[in-house]
């Protein structure tokens, strides 16, 4: 349930209609979410409000996006609501694990609210274990797509102009029948659920993928969210190489304590 920020005088619920929403799931190495922190931070996004659900882990911490002291002390939790409408962009971002067996309600959650703020589409951030991949998947470039059927027919044209490579079905049985072709999304958290339940119902998604492996994902968050930029073009360089591009995204604040906090000089 989407509640909107209180900053004084009651203010009213922003209006999403028409507006693409951009996600995250949690997956392997949280490569979606480092990256959607590239986007709020780089755009300067605002926060409108916060996303309540108890699907997932509670958590509060300070302001992730601090530009100076004067806002650094301000609180975020597990998953709050950003807006751009000069780019007609909504940002969920999350910032905690699901609890176990919560991945269906809050996909129910979710998409509902997708339909009641009249969003026009979904772009969900994900990866998937890089281990896990057959040999198809083993060639070319490790970033994949996936589109809804709604979606298919209004980008589908856009996604082979850009010569992107569409997730690969799996066999079902492995060294038994090929035939049986099916999605598998390994270390990929809820995007297999909501890909299918938004196909089910008729909701415009994209999932933007990358394989990796766990460890230090920064550079892979940089890879997915510059593939996301080839796209939706969220920031422009005037060239076109996607090195120029990767230098234009601003690294949030947080990233400083990303692997913690440095060894006490009081060891050595």
């Amino acid at each position: 349930m989407f509640i909107p920020c209180d900053r004084g005088g009651g203010s009213a619920a922003p209006d999403f209609k028409g507006f693409t929403l951009l996600m995250p799931a949690v997956s392997v190495g949280n490569v979606g979410q480092l990256a959607i922190d590239l986007v709020i931070s780089t755009l300067d996004m605002t926060k409108v409000g916060y996303f309540y659900t108890d699907c997932l882990v509670p958590m509060v911490g300070n302001n992730p996006y601090a530009t100076a002291e004067e806002n650094s002390t301000e609180l975020s939790i597990n998953a709050e609501v950003y807006s751009l409408p000069s780019k007609k962009l909504v940002v969920l971002q999350i910032r905690s694990p699901f609890i176990k067996n919560k991945y269906r309600p809050f996909c129910e959650t979710l998409l509902s609210w997708v339909k009641s703020s009249q969003c026009a589409r979904v772009v969900l951030l994900s990866s998937s274990h890089a281990y896990q991949r057959d040999d198809e998947q083993l060639l070319g470039t490790p970033l994949r797509y996936l589109l809804t059927p709604d979606l298919e027919e209004a980008v589908g044209g856009r996604m082979q102009e850009l010569n992107w490579k569409e997730m690969e079905k799996v066999a079902a049985y492995p060294g038994i029948s090929d035939t049986d072709k099916v999605l598998h999304i390994p270390g990929g958290g809820i995007t297999k659920l909501l890909f299918t339940e938004s196909c089910s119902k008729g909701i415009q998604m994209a999932v933007l993928l990358k394989f990796c492996s766990e460890g230090d994902n920064i550079p892979d968050a940089f890879v997915l969210v510059n593939y996301l930029n080839e796209w939706l073009q969220l920031i422009k360089s005037e060239s076109n190489n996607s090195t120029d591009v990767s230098s234009q995204w601003k690294i949030p604040s947080s990233w400083r304590l990303l692997f913690g906090n440095g060894l006490p000089p009081a060891l050595f």
